[in-house]
């Protein structure tokens, strides 16, 4: 079961490696039409299209928001290591194409929630290096205020970010509740894991949104693995995008960019004609182990993860699309590189710089709105006045 899963996601033709690419002239295209991989459908006669343009403007910020979040997870890593973050810490690397891929395929305004793998999420909707790698260091520079930590981080229209298992996808039904009752035609991605997705109240989420069809995509991101598990080991069924049984599925090839963008489009559409909820499961893989105290090593090989990076790392196929078509050079992919990696070397020292918040501030925001009141501490004697 493992083999034919791992099987899906490498699958493909491998691309040449960059490095043996010349590119004749800098005279770029404008824009390249790609055959993409067909989706898997479920309850669906037609699905996301098979070939889409990806433009060179496109391309560029494609690639620099992915390698971005790659760059900022490795420099994550490298600050849990020193002990500048502590507790919970859940990286991405391996899934950039996820989250990038559905920020292309919807707006601005549209909604997403998401579990506690969400940096790159945070990224995507709009938050700065500086202050998500505060955050993680518990500063008062942090999108939180040094308060949140790294399952607990927000932006607009971004609501974590949740360290309870499954418990986003309730969540994100009341959201998509309320861009119903608005009538905005604004919707709501409800993004959960696979071991998440054997969780109950995923399928009581399910039900509310079909019966009431909520504008609401629920996303499986499959990087085949809860926690420690493989998926064939947790799951009497590992078709995650059949699981909503009366609500529609596809699924998608979660390390292609541009595959994440087109279904990504597609489910928006049908939430936004007030068809009701779909179900999209992206095949995906994580380089690091669940979380910073899981070395990733015990429940598959150094050789499986090897695999991965050298046929299907996200980062690496859209570099070799590009740059083999003529959208980019790959000196100006070098020249991106080493600005990526400037914004989280100097947001990295605003990190380990920049002070904690004070301990008087402790019960500030707790509430959006309303006047202050008094927090009584752990001292009975101490009070702290909170402020919204």
């Amino acid at each position: 079961m493992l083999a034919a899963a791992v099987s899906r996601v490498l699958s493909g033709v491998p691309q040449k490696p960059t490095s043996r690419v010349l590119v004749a002239s800098c005279n770029y295209s404008k824009d390249v039409t790609f055959e993409i991989k067909k989706c898997d459908l479920y309850r669906l006669e037609e699905g996301p299209p098979v070939a889409t343009v990806l433009t060179r403007e496109d391309g560029l910020k494609y690639y620099k928001a992915m390698q971005t979040i790659r760059r900022m997870e490795l420099k994550a890593d490298q600050l849990y290591k020193q002990k500048f973050i502590r507790g919970f810490c859940h990286l991405c690397d391996g899934q950039e194409a996820c989250c990038v891929g559905l920020e292309a395929g919807i707006n601005p305004t549209d909604h997403v929630i998401t579990s506690y793998r969400a940096h790159g999420f945070c990224y995507t909707r709009g938050l700065s290096v500086r202050s998500i790698l505060a955050e993680l260091t518990g500063r008062r520079g942090g999108c939180a205020k040094g308060k949140g930590g790294s399952m607990h981080m927000y932006s607009k229209n971004f609501y974590g970010g949740n360290g309870i298992v499954g418990a986003q996808a309730p969540l994100g039904a009341g959201i998509a509740l309320a861009c119903k009752y608005k009538g905005n035609d604004e919707i709501a991605l409800t993004v959960y894991g696979d071991g998440a997705a054997n969780q109950g109240q995923i399928f009581e989420a399910y039900n509310m949104a079909a019966l009431w069809k909520l504008p609401c995509i629920f996303i499986c991101e499959n990087n085949l693995y809860a926690m420690g598990t493989a998926i064939g080991r947790a799951a009497a069924s590992t078709d995650y995008y059949k699981r909503g049984n009366f609500i529609p599925g596809l699924r998608v090839d979660g390390m292609d960019i541009l595959c994440v963008r087109e279904a990504t489009k597609f489910a928006a559409d049908y939430c936004r004609s007030g068809k009701g909820p779909i179900v999209m499961e992206m095949q995906t893989y994580r380089y690091h182990g669940h979380s910073m105290s899981d070395p990733g090593v015990s429940y598959r090989t150094r050789e499986e993860i090897h695999s991965v990076r050298s046929k299907s790392d996200p980062v690496m196929l859209l570099k070799d699309r590009m740059v083999n078509n003529k959208l980019a050079s790959i000196e100006e992919l070098k020249e991106i590189d080493v600005e990526v990696r400037k914004e989280i070397d100097d947001a990295a020292q605003f990190a380990t710089t920049d002070p904690e918040p004070p301990l008087e501030e402790i019960g500030h925001h707790i509430y959006s709105s309303g006047p202050p009141f008094e927090v009584r501490g752990a001292n009975p004697w101490i009070k702290f006045k909170s402020i919204s």
